[in-house]
């Protein structure tokens, strides 16, 4: 190939190759704008004044449910993600022991009120040998002063009546002790009957077991930890808000809450708490700059009514957004517009 015709061949090229160079800029320069047209149309709308927004994770309050005494797991009757009512059997420790316990018990408390009737019986005697006692005496006294006994004779029987009197009160002391006796052995079968009742771990309140911690057959010490149980009445998301923004917000005031997995269904909720000292605050702070830079926690509680008639499935840690009402009377946008049913 000659000179010529090798020079015509690379000028040929060169302008193939900017124009495929131009061609996928424009490529780029379209999808560019596309997306951007695309994110301007579907673009959140700005939040009116008086309402602020903060990330943040739904909470519940948390409760164990825990053995009072050491012993066994018979039975565990719930599972994780159950649903359970206050005062609902949750499990079952072994009682064996304290059924023989309680058996022992009940006998004392009978033995001890055989104690008691036979006190009393002892009282009856001994009121009678008194009442004896005390005729022979007068008797006696009558004959002496009519002289027909001499007063050795007196004297004896006035002793016998002592005798027969503090006997008496030596039989009703009796009959009190049987009485302590019976009141202990009634405290001990009460006892044991309230630890055979403990035996049966109830849900103190209702929620959704969280936790399965403990399996039947495993022997746990006082306090062992069987379930954890979410109390679906107490759910909140807690925020962090700004100084500016924390300052104005009151307690009741509304907010809303929109959970990543529920985009489109804002949960109506108040303002439970706003905490009086700032989270993450620097050790010095004197700039009005530095100031700004503070965060208050927020807690905006949800109605547990609302939860319940609506079904939500409350799961602790899901993400989602809180918007607080910062200024009395603040409209919400449509997009925060509550549409659940309200119980």
């Amino acid at each position: 190939m000659t000179a010529a015709a090798s020079g015509s061949a690379g000028g040929t090229r060169e302008p193939r190759r900017w124009l495929r160079r131009a061609i996928v800029l424009l490529l780029v320069t379209g999808a560019a704008l596309a997306g951007g047209y695309e994110w301007w149309i579907n673009r959140p709308a700005p939040l009116p004044a008086g309402i602020e927004k903060s990330n943040g994770r739904i909470e519940a309050t948390q409760i164990d449910v825990a053995t009072k005494l050491a012993g066994r797991i018979r039975e565990v009757l719930a599972r994780e993600g159950d649903t359970v009512e206050a005062g609902q059997v949750l499990a079952r420790m072994d009682v064996a022991t304290l059924e023989a316990e309680r058996r022992q018990a009940q006998a004392q408390l009978e033995q001890a009120r055989h104690a008691v009737a036979t006190a009393k019986a002892a009282v009856d005697q001994r009121v009678s040998e008194l009442e004896l006692a005390q005729s022979t005496y007068e008797r006696s006294a009558d004959l002496v002063a009519r002289g027909f006994v001499s007063a050795q004779k007196l004297d004896g029987d006035r002793a016998q009546m002592l005798a027969a009197r503090a006997t008496l009160v030596a039989a009703r002391s009796r009959v009190v002790e049987a009485q302590s006796g019976v009141a202990a052995a009634d405290a001990a079968v009460k006892r044991v009957a309230t630890e055979i009742a403990d035996a049966e771990l109830v849900a103190p309140r209702a929620g959704r077991v969280q936790y399965r911690l403990a399996q039947p057959g495993e022997v746990l010490g006082a306090g062992g930890k069987v379930l954890s149980l979410l109390d679906l009445s107490d759910v909140y998301m807690t925020v962090f808000l700004p100084e500016t923004a924390a300052g104005r917000v009151a307690i009741g005031e509304e907010a809303r809450i929109v959970l990543d997995a529920m985009p489109d269904r804002p949960i109506p909720a108040k303002v439970s708490f706003v905490a009086s000292e700032a989270q993450f605050t620097p050790k010095t702070v004197e700039t009005g700059e530095e100031r700004q830079k503070l965060v208050f926690r927020v807690k905006v509680q949800i109605d547990p009514q609302l939860l319940h008639a609506n079904r939500i499935a409350v799961k602790d840690g899901v993400p989602g957004v809180a918007y607080v009402r910062t200024r009395e009377g603040a409209p919400w946008p449509e997009a925060l517009q509550p549409n659940l049913a309200r119980p």
